[in-house]
């Protein structure tokens, strides 16, 4: 079944090429064309175009069809092409001619602009809720290991103290300004472009606010032309947010293979999350968080791949689109693994004790002496050239207390300022507007 058959037969080896992987992506889509079906039949029983039993046999039927998606029960039946054409062909076949009126005054290329954007609003809902409880096990670490030194680097040479308070508090920090992101990606996500068509609108006297306003968007793609625009762009705005957030992660993960290994041995991984070697008995390998950093990695090569695709076509729908929803739906599936096993393995990490005890780190405090010797009334320059000479004649005896009491310092990390900027992003995305506008959908109607 195709929603645009002409009573023509497609070659076989062009319906496989044109098909590709449509019908098994639109499984991560069906609970959503479901939901924007609702929706749809809904507001054309207001405009006349549906009667009330017509309706609510269609949204009884719907309703049914969602429970089956929920349930991990839906297929898309060999020879139909894509989830729309499923949904259309299950509602044919309960109730006959009715089931064929869902498609008046909507076009593929609106269902699946819908479709996009409602999985995206909901991807991205559980991706904000893991970070937050990722970023909530970085501040408690941060918290708990505030005084615990930690020596700091600049190109890979010892530089100045740090803090393991001060660097659990650095990527919780770096995943609340990646929630900017989010929510930037969330906002133009949640505009409805249904009732925009091919692209050029309706002559049916639609009603697109209704549609807006039952699925719990924000707002709508006026234009019905921008509407049509908006799928790549919203894929594309999505993935900079994906890719900014697994930025985060990649690093932190590359820290911690850094940080086990016996060259720096500030931290402990438990046994049982390491691997080991087929010929080397003591290995014990961080592969977990390796593959944290490759599949960030990876994520963060996705905007490209999206402007390579989407970046130098016209307006107007193009089939090049497809191509997009290969790379793009899978890869919210992998972000939140690596999260959650991130949230779960850094909880699990034990730092190591007296650290910068040890005397290649004496340098470490050289910076300290530098500013002691300024605070006791002498030049910068001077004071910065007085310490130079001596760790060059060998002079040099540092100190080992360090005073930090600025705003992010060792000694005043602000969590509980990094805290309320990871709050005040979060209560931003107003997902309750969204869970209501679907239970609301999903009520049996009578």
């Amino acid at each position: 079944m195709k929603l645009w058959d002409k009573d023509i037969q497609t070659d076989k080896l062009i319906e496989q090429f044109t098909v590709g992987k449509d019908r098994e992506l639109d499984l991560l889509l069906a609970r959503y064309d479901v939901l924007g079906s609702i929706a749809h039949i809904i507001m054309l029983e207001h405009i006349g175009l549906l009667t009330p039993v017509e309706k609510e046999d269609l949204h009884r039927e719907l309703i049914a069809i969602y429970d089956v998606v929920v349930h991990g029960a839906f297929l898309i039946e060999e020879g139909i092409e894509d989830v729309h054409s499923q949904v259309e062909l299950l509602l044919t076949r309960k109730l006959g001619e009715t089931g064929k009126k869902i498609h008046a005054a909507r076009s593929r290329n609106d269902q699946v602009l819908l479709d996009i954007k409602l999985f995206i609003r909901e991807e991205l809902h559980q991706v904000v809720e893991l970070s937050n409880d990722l970023f909530r096990e970085l501040i408690s670490k941060s918290e708990q290991y505030k005084s615990l030194f930690l020596p700091g680097y600049t190109h890979l040479q010892i530089a100045m103290p740090s803090s393991f308070g001060l660097w659990f508090g650095a990527y919780a920090e770096s995943l609340a300004d990646d929630m900017q992101m989010m929510l930037a990606a969330y906002r133009y996500a949640d505009q409805n472009p249904l009732g925009s068509a091919a692209g050029y609108g309706s002559s049916f006297p639609i009603n697109r606010q209704m549609t807006t306003d039952l699925l719990g968007f924000g707002s709508m793609h006026y234009n019905v032309i921008n509407a049509q625009m908006s799928r790549g762009k919203s894929e594309r705005l999505t993935s900079f947010a994906l890719s900014s957030l697994a930025g985060t992660l990649s690093k932190m993960a590359g820290d911690i293979c850094m940080f086990a290994s016996q060259n720096f041995g500030f931290l402990t991984l438990p046994e049982e999350f390491t691997t080991g070697s087929s010929i080397m008995p003591h290995k014990k390998n961080p592969d977990v968080f390796e593959l944290i950093r490759a599949k960030c990695n990876k994520i963060q090569a996705l905007p490209g791949e999206i402007d390579h695709i989407a970046g130098n076509l016209v307006s107007g729908y193009f089939r090049d689109m497809q191509i997009i929803k290969e790379s793009f739906l899978p890869v919210f599936g992998e972000l939140k693994n690596c999260i959650r096993m991130l949230s779960y393995a850094a909880g699990k990490i034990i730092p190591a004790q007296n650290i910068l005890n040890d005397d290649k780190y004496q340098y470490i405090f050289s910076v300290e002496e530098v500013n002691k010797l300024v605070l006791e009334g002498l030049p910068f320059r001077e004071a910065y050239k007085q310490i130079a000479r001596s760790i060059k004649d060998g002079t040099y005896r540092p100190g080992r207390q360090v005073k930090h009491s600025h705003e992010g310092s060792m000694g005043n990390l602000c969590n509980d300022e990094i805290m309320h900027k990871m709050e005040s992003v979060f209560i931003r995305f107003q997902f309750e507007k969204k869970k209501k506008a679907y239970e609301n959908l999903l009520k049996i109607p009578g």
